[in-house]
């Protein structure tokens, strides 16, 4: 039976904990969860329009949000800061403004960091950039998979699901190929299992991809 459930909601409190931190009263909680994807998209938003790695990769792996009565803390973690922090220095205060413009809060301050984090291509996020980023400029659906997985080999993972839904290759019939590399062990809580859905826009229509990485067992 295929009821699919995401596997980092599966492990919440076990390996994996939340990408947000706040504690909201029932009545007000739908709100915070449309502030908090307010400050998503416009931190994207702004490192897409502001980015100019031929690359297409932003290299965001994760945006947690800690809220306080009166301090919004955002950590950013990023494959390749180098953009956001040695490019401009006024770069982070320009994007605290932008969040605060979008937000509209006069009585709360924003505070933006930085962090690194060893081995981009480890994250599910970046490696789903890297994918559609080859899916646009015409890579063939498997040589963007293998080349995607031997990018994880660098980072030591052990193991790694790919998977791309849509009209792959431009085939007028949408199918579902995938790939596995290693051990992907899903219906194992111990084991901490990182997890990416991506949509990808190319010239013959929308493609789906979705991304596994088992990194260790607890």
């Amino acid at each position: 039976m295929g009821q699919k459930i995401n596997p980092l909601g599966f492990r919440l409190g076990t390996t994996q904990s939340h990408h947000s931190l706040w504690f909201a009263q029932p009545k007000n909680y739908s709100d915070g969860l449309q502030e908090d994807k307010k400050i998503r998209d416009c931190i994207k938003n702004y490192v897409q329009k502001n980015m100019r790695i031929s690359s297409g990769v932003e290299g965001i792996a994760r945006i947690e949000i800690q809220k306080r009565i009166d301090l919004i803390q955002v950590i950013i973690y990023m494959g390749f800061p180098k953009f956001l922090i040695e490019d401009r220095p006024g770069r982070i205060e320009e994007l605290q403004m932008n969040v605060q413009k979008e937000l509209n809060c006069v009585n709360r301050k924003i505070n933006i960091t930085v962090t690194r984090i060893a081995n981009p291509y480890g994250h599910p996020n970046i490696l789903a950039e890297f994918i559609a980023g080859q899916l646009k400029n015409r890579v063939s659906c498997r040589k963007a998979m293998k080349k995607a997985i031997e990018l994880t080999e660098q980072a030591n993972t052990k193991g790694i699901q790919v998977q791309i839904a849509g009209r792959i290759n431009g085939k007028d019939i949408a199918r579902v190929d995938w790939i596995r590399e290693g051990r992907v062990p899903l219906q194992t809580i111990g084991a901490k299992i990182d997890y990416s859905s991506y949509t990808v826009r190319t010239i013959y229509g929308v493609l789906g991809i979705k991304i596994w990485i088992f990194i260790d067992k607890e």
